[in-house]
């Protein structure tokens, strides 16, 4: 096909945030429309008949009544939990002792890091996720994997070595000093090389001392345009141990806020049980939050408030917290973030959860100039859905008005048998 390539289909994008601007003027709909991929980037967006005559010798793709939007972004994830995804556990605490724990004791192995690194990427490109947020574990073995896997690709991936040096197994814990240092080396030999960027990785509060914790925010501080990623308040029995563990602390976000880890580049994985002194902070320095709604029913933890956190004007990614969530696939995720707003008297619409794992977690993760768009300019990274790809979805789908009703069923009902195609880097990488 040479180096440029057209791609025609039903295109949706995002031009606004459909929580705070009327979702029929925050979208962009073609439907008869192209994209011009050349160079790795999206060169040109519009018509179909218009770009192809504009370019006539370009090879084109077609997808025909297939939707052609932006590929999905994961905002946080813990890719070593890959194999052991879908658990049977009780609370948090227990799941990560009996599963989580045991199974990232094996990164310190080069081999099985990437064995499970390739296995991770290859799942979630079938779902069509095309950049995640993901955490290593403590060993840089795990960070080394999935970075070599991820450039490999051509993927444009987040990632940090986990930092545990307390309430862990002896086999998992670095200390204050080596977690800086490692982070350090990790940071300085990865961060910013073609499309991969190193996040500062505290696991969270009660597996990190305060001196841990203090190391990271120095670590933040000398290098404050990249991502720190961690917890907080997931579940109420957690935000508990928090309290015993740091008592001089006014609430779980001070565990962070005290030692440097509270910024706009932070993205604070769950933010569930959240007290009015954290909303204001977190909305004051500009953080993200990640809703992590399969994780949050799996595992118990309670109903994140997207309507209320949305209108107060928080930043909010989307994420499928594997392996904590159930499923590698962001239908799944918008599907679950749908029944959870249900349960808190909000009906989200498809455009606002489409958005949400698109152009949302592009900008809790600070990079709507690169993805989570179609606009020219940016990098090609592309996910094509059909809308029928089952027959209780076709059914469905045969009776819609119009393009939500057509696509909401995916969402609540499509599983990577709605991916037809993916797009990595202007690359294809699936379909």
């Amino acid at each position: 096909m040479g180096t440029d390539v057209l791609l025609t289909g039903r295109l949706l994008d995002f031009i606004a945030d459909p929580f705070t601007t009327p979702w029929e003027d925050a979208c962009l709909i073609e439907d008869h429309g192209a994209l011009l991929i050349r160079g790795g980037k999206i060169a040109a967006r519009g018509p179909a008949d218009s770009l192809r005559a504009q370019h006539p010798d370009v090879a084109e793709v077609a997808y025909g009544e297939a939707l052609i939007l932006p590929g999905f972004i994961d905002a946080h994830v813990h890719f070593p939990q890959t194999a052991m995804i879908a658990s049977w556990g009780k609370r948090l605490i227990d799941w990560l002792n009996t599963y989580t724990f045991p199974e990232e004791m094996r990164f310190g192995d080069p081999a099985y890091a990437a064995e499970i690194a390739a296995r991770y990427l290859d799942l979630t490109t079938a779902h069509g996720t095309t950049s995640m947020v993901s955490f290593c574990t403590i060993h840089p073995e795990s960070v080394e994997a999935f970075f070599t896997e991820a450039q490999k690709r051509g993927q444009r991936v987040v990632a940090g070595k986990t930092c545990m040096d307390r309430n862990a197994p002896e086999g998992l814990q670095d200390t204050a000093q080596s977690g800086y240092d490692d982070s350090k080396a990790l940071l300085e030999k990865w961060h910013g090389v073609d499309r991969i960027s190193y996040a500062i990785t505290p696991r969270f509060s009660p597996t990190s001392t305060p001196d841990q914790l203090s190391a990271m925010g120095a670590l933040w501080a000398e290098h404050p345009d990249c991502l720190m990623q961690t917890h907080l308040s997931e579940q109420v029995d957690e935000v508990e141990w928090v309290k015993g563990l740091f008592p001089n602390a006014r609430d779980y976000l001070d565990t962070y806020e005290a030692h440097g880890l509270l910024g706009a580049n932070g993205l604070y994985g769950h933010s569930i049980h959240l007290e009015t002194r954290e909303k204001h902070r977190l909305l004051e320095v500009g953080a993200a939050l990640v809703h992590c709604p399969t994780s949050n029913t799996f595992i118990g933890s309670g109903l994140f408030d997207m309507a209320g956190l949305k209108a107060d004007g928080h930043r909010v990614g989307l994420a499928t917290d594997t392996g904590g969530g159930s499923n590698f696939s962001m239908l799944r995720t918008m599907g679950a973030a749908y029944e959870l707003a249900q349960l808190r008297g909000t009906a989200l619409h498809p455009a606002q959860l489409l958005w949400l794992a698109t152009a949302g977690s592009a900008g809790a993760i600070g990079m709507t100039d690169r993805i989570g768009t179609l606009a020219p300019g940016t990098e090609a990274d592309i996910v094509v859905l059909d809308l029928a790809s089952t027959p209780a979805i076709a059914q469905r789908a045969t009776r819609a008005s119009d393009l939500w009703e057509a696509v909401f069923p995916t969402i609540m009902m499509g599983d990577d048998r709605a991916v037809k195609a993916v797009w990595i880097g202007g690359q294809p990488a699936l379909g």
